[in-house]
């Protein structure tokens, strides 16, 4: 499984500006629904309802918030960097600067759970993250994701 596959670097947010969970979702969300064609609020409904049943927020400074829809067809990816940081209730209690989300049929466990593992084990190589931080815009994260997803 390849990450690229499923993002699009119209689905990187460069620089995500609030600094609250809830509102990063709404901004991921509209984007989704810019690109994607998604309504925004059924997106957004699906990634509070996973958030409540405990934070996605991994720790080092990464979270991947996820969710299941039922007309969806494909796995979608979105990617959005904080140099600020998010308060994003992270089981390590730091602050988030990645963000990774994934949103997949809901008849899709397999591929989701794949996609999932994939984003957690490229996100602990602490040099991958420290280029995402450094990259200068969308296009290079893109870059460097696409780098990264074809070693593995």
């Amino acid at each position: 499984m390849k990450i690229v596959e499923y993002l699009k670097p119209e689905l990187i947010i460069s620089e995500i500006q609030p600094q609250e969970k809830q509102e990063v979702l709404e901004e991921f969300s509209r984007c989704i629904e810019q690109v994607e064609g998604l309504k925004a609020d059924r997106v957004l409904h699906v990634l509070v309802e996973r958030e409540k049943l405990g934070s996605t927020g991994i720790g080092e400074g990464v979270a991947i918030p996820h969710g299941k829809l039922h007309d969806l067809e494909h796995l979608i990816c979105c990617f959005g960097r904080s140099r600020k940081g998010i308060d994003f209730e992270a089981i390590d209690g730091k602050p988030v600067y990645l963000v990774f989300l994934l949103l997949a049929p809901e008849n899709s466990a397999g591929t989701h759970l794949k996609a999932l593992a994939k984003i957690s084990k490229i996100l602990k190589d602490s040099s991958f993250r420290k280029q995402l931080m450094e990259a200068e815009d969308a296009e290079k994260i893109f870059e460097i994701i696409k780098e990264e997803d074809d070693k593995l």
